[in-house]
């Protein structure tokens, strides 16, 4: 038994390019794909209706002042009335209908992030 045996398979075959194909064929999916969101994206922005900026005018936040974690009251301008809502986890609920606006001081926007870190680090803005 001096001979070797022969196995029957095909000597391995050189790596060929075609996988070289594949990932080049995965990278453009992928930047199909990434663009394609990004081009949805841009359209919704400017649809009518959706997001932000296809908010009702008419409706407008007032004030808001948290109570816990869950928990806040929030006057809400709807028209020419305000109502005070409580939101929390159970859910929304009008808790009274003002008869007098709040005045425009409590109407003011909340301090710049800037003034809120000097203040916390006790520093002058």
């Amino acid at each position: 038994m001096g001979s070797t045996a022969h196995t029957g398979l095909p000597a391995a075959a050189p790596q060929s390019p075609a996988t070289a194909g594949t990932l080049g064929g995965a990278v453009f999916a992928l930047v199909l794909v990434v663009g394609l969101i990004l081009l949805l994206s841009k359209l919704a922005r400017r649809m009518p209706g959706l997001g932000v900026a296809g908010a009702n005018p008419a409706l407008r936040i007032v004030g808001s002042l948290a109570l816990g974690p869950r928990d806040r009251l929030v006057v809400v301008e709807v028209g020419d009335t305000q109502l005070l809502l409580g939101v929390g986890a159970g859910g929304t609920r009008t808790l009274h209908t003002l008869d007098q606006p709040l005045p425009a001081a409590a109407a003011k926007s909340p301090p710049a992030f800037a003034q809120l870190l000097a203040q916390h680090f006790g520093k002058k803005p």
